[in-house]
């Protein structure tokens, strides 16, 4: 006979999401700055990102209506692209390396629960994009992936493990598809 899952047992006292006053104060900056179709400036939206925390490089392009869980667990490196409706749910650390872009849509995933525990555990663990890869539109990346450097998730894939550099994967869950090769200008 199997266990059952109890919710009433579940507890994540372990996880610390940060102060009551940060949480509720950047989600009503959220609500006004980056969950609305206003398209807000870029560094005025980089700025209040840094006010709460975030590290964020240089000529970063955040498009209007992002979510992003937690800014003081964001990462974001130099000439970033982050598109429209991308949510950042970071309950862990979320990396955006220089020059990587986060398509339309995209998820980005660092929480998840243990379906094997009765108590349904809480599981977190930290998502890395590398340098100039591509998370394409509607695309998944699930707890503890790492997107490797100019690597492409392809429109609506789901990443469920690391992906290699340089290749170009699809599907879900998401399988190499061909290599991705560079051309210069």
């Amino acid at each position: 006979m199997n266990d059952k899952v109890d919710l009433s047992t579940y507890n994540n006292d372990f996880y610390d999401p940060g102060s009551l006053i940060a949480r509720i104060a950047w989600q009503l900056i959220s609500a006004v700055f980056f969950e609305t179709v206003l398209p807000w400036p870029n560094r005025f939206k980089c700025m209040l990102l840094r006010f709460f925390g975030a590290r964020i490089g240089n000529a970063v392009i955040i498009k209007p209506n992002v979510k992003i869980k937690f800014p003081w667990r964001l990462i974001v490196g130099d000439h970033v692209w982050i598109g429209e409706q991308v949510w950042i749910d970071n309950l862990d650390i979320v990396t955006l390396q220089d020059s990587s872009c986060v398509s339309q849509g995209a998820y980005l995933l660092t929480g998840n629960h243990n379906y094997r525990k009765t108590t349904f555990d809480l599981m977190i663990a930290p998502v890395l994009i590398e340098q100039g890869a591509w998370v394409c539109a509607k695309a998944v990346v699930c707890p503890g992936v790492t997107v490797g450097t100019h690597a492409v998730l392809s429109v609506g894939s789901v990443a469920t493990e690391d992906l290699q550099s340089y290749w170009i994967y699809k599907g879900v869950p998401a399988q190499k598809h061909k290599e991705r090769l560079m051309e210069s200008r």
